[in-house]
């Protein structure tokens, strides 16, 4: 069984110090910086492994969905509701 890699509070806690000073540093309309930041992030972990490259790619696919489920569907939910439904 493969465990999921969920991160106890006490850690989210820590690492969320850094991400809130990152945040406020490349806050506002230039996501070229956001796509800086996740590029380097990438790179520092990634290895010249196929295993390393499949490991990030496939993080990077189940980030994309999670934000998709949580973020992006309750969205286009509240849309569908204030302009209609085109289907």
């Amino acid at each position: 069984m493969i465990e999921m890699p969920y991160i106890s509070q006490h850690r989210r806690r820590r690492l969320d110090t850094y991400i809130n000073q990152l945040m406020l540093e490349i806050a506002g309309e230039d996501i070229g910086e956001f796509n800086y930041v996740v590029t380097k992030l990438l790179q520092a972990r990634a290895t010249n492994s196929y295993s390393s490259i499949n490991e990030i790619v496939g993080v990077l696919e189940c980030i994309k969905l999670e934000f998709y489920r949580r973020f992006t569907s309750p969205y286009e939910d509240k849309k569908i509701i204030e302009n209609g439904d085109v289907y």
